[in-house]
């Protein structure tokens, strides 16, 4: 079969994945919060566990060696993104909400850590590393998707429930469509070099500046629409901004994916999305609708990209260790990004606003940017030796 035709069902298999079964979450928050099933500071909290399943999930990943391991993850959180979104339908409530939040989290991370896994090397093989790179705009898609989606539903007055209901289809649908067609896993154990210590510490600063990363963009990514309601009180304005925020993440994968292909330039364009992110979290603190509609383009431009940068310098320093070295990295994110939440939470609580938390998360966006003024060491990466073979096409 084509590499480009299972390159467009890795994309399509993100694109519901994360922005269907992860980010759904952004757009339902307004809707959730106005029927009074959750306040504010609970919303923090379901965030926080979608996150921590997220973690659990790519730790867990981390460990799939096999190729019969790999395909059941990623087959399995397939469809549980589309069962535990219809399941949402039902839900009501702070502990309904939380759990199949940590469920998708879990599901999410598997399809995202093993897609990358399987993607990236059949792009290379295939001598189309650019198209490899554009799998990674599929999330973006995905968001766009889910925004549309929730404008739509708001024009009409639908509940959100029946949001959760039109999610389920749609990621029912483009599951279907992408089943036959997924990137088959098969074990090659490839001779890694011997460790080296500057390897290993350039793949754990990598993982520093990918948990501050996932710090600093989380809060905006997940307070969005709500932050949008607020300053448009409910009206469907405010439902723009969630969709341009995944044209924008979508555009700024298709803009990296042109670059020059050098271990140096990736480190600058990982800089400059790093500090981007840090004067569009800055701009959200304006509160006003021009800030937030800078916030959209400074985060959102740079959100998929920065993943895409990221993975891409993983590779640069350990060509052996793709799937261990991605777990790791999504381990380290999803830590990142379950403190952002919790952040929140805390915020909303003890200030009323989400002020503080944004200040923290753009202080940690600056400090990223900030590691990468010195090269990280070039070398085998932190997993590169454990003789776990790499999943290839």
């Amino acid at each position: 079969m084509s590499p480009l035709i299972r390159l467009l069902a890795s994309f399509i298999a993100l694109m519901m994945a994360m922005g269907i079964g992860r980010f759904a979450l952004t757009p339902q928050l307004p809707h959730l919060l106005s029927e009074g099933q959750i306040d504010l500071t609970a919303a923090g909290l379901i965030a926080a566990a979608n996150y921590l399943g997220y973690l659990v999930g790519a730790v867990d990943a981390m460990f799939s060696r096999r190729p019969e391991q790999v395909r059941r993850r990623l087959l399995g959180g397939l469809w549980l993104c589309v069962l535990l979104t219809l399941a949402s339908f039902w839900a009501n409530g702070f502990w309904s909400h939380l759990l199949l939040r940590f469920g998708t989290g879990v599901a999410s991370a598997w399809v995202l850590v093993m897609i990358t896994a399987l993607s990236q090397p059949l792009a290379a093989a295939a001598g189309r590393p650019r198209l490899g790179a554009l799998v990674f705009a599929g999330p973006g898609l995905g968001i766009f998707l889910t925004g549309l989606l929730a404008l739509g539903s708001n024009l009409l007055g639908q509940t959100s429930a029946t949001l959760w209901l039109v999610y389920a289809g749609v990621a029912l649908v483009m599951l279907l469509v992408i089943l036959p067609f997924l990137p088959q896993p098969a074990a090659t154990v490839t001779a890694a070099p011997a460790a080296t210590s500057s390897g290993n510490q350039g793949i754990g600063r990598l993982g520093v500046i990918y948990a501050l990363y996932g710090l600093g963009y989380i809060i905006p990514a997940t307070f969005l629409s709500q932050m949008a309601s607020a300053q448009f009180h409910g009206q469907w304005m405010a439902d723009l901004f969630w969709p341009c925020f995944g044209l924008a993440a979508a555009t700024g994968v298709l803009l990296v994916s042109l670059r020059r292909h050098n271990p140096n330039a990736t480190r600058h364009w990982l800089m400059a999305t790093l500090w981007l992110q840090a004067i569009g979290v800055f701009a959200c603190l304006l509160g006003s609708g021009p800030g937030l509609a800078l916030g959209v383009v400074l985060c959102g431009t740079p959100f998929l990209a920065c993943m895409q940068l990221v993975m891409q310098r993983s590779r640069e320093l350990a060509p052996h260790a793709t799937q261990r070295n991605a777990g790791w990295l999504t381990a380290c994110f999803a830590a990142g990004q379950l403190s952002g939440p919790l952040l929140a939470a805390l915020s909303s609580h003890f200030s009323g606003g989400l002020q503080p938390a944004l200040v923290i998360a753009g202080s940690g966006l600056l400090i990223a940017g900030g590691l990468l003024l010195s090269p990280l060491s070039a070398g085998r990466g932190l997993c590169a030796n454990d003789g776990a073979p790499t999943a290839q096409r």
